[in-house]
């Protein structure tokens, strides 16, 4: 019965990890280019130009890799769904690892 219930959870992780691969991958060079609903309010209440001219993201050493929401150095018809694919594998890395860490805490 274990394994039974192993197989399903398995299925189920792959199942919604290919569903958020595809959507990074597919949908998102169709992302809009519009500001943001918080950018859209910043100018309409013209409070933009008080934003922090250098973030403490923009300090980070790898996010020239990732400007804009597209992998840099790599051909524009590919960037935004390899810039999509990087950031949902690297998510899923993190929450499993940190699922696994807290699993191994709980079961001890």
């Amino acid at each position: 019965m274990k394994n039974l219930s192993y197989l399903r959870n398995k299925a189920f992780v792959l199942t919604g990890l290919g569903s958020a691969i595809a959507i990074a991958v597919f949908l998102s060079p169709f992302a809009s280019k519009n500001p943001d609903g918080l950018e859209r309010v910043a100018q309409e209440h013209h409070f933009e130009k008080k934003a922090q001219t250098v973030t403490s993201a923009q300090k980070l050493p790898f996010r020239i890799i990732f400007d804009e929401y597209a992998l840099q150095g790599v051909p524009t018809s590919v960037a935004t769904p390899l810039a999509g694919l990087s950031g949902t594998l690297v998510t899923f890395g993190l929450a499993w690892g940190l699922g696994k860490v807290l699993e191994r805490k709980t079961n001890s």
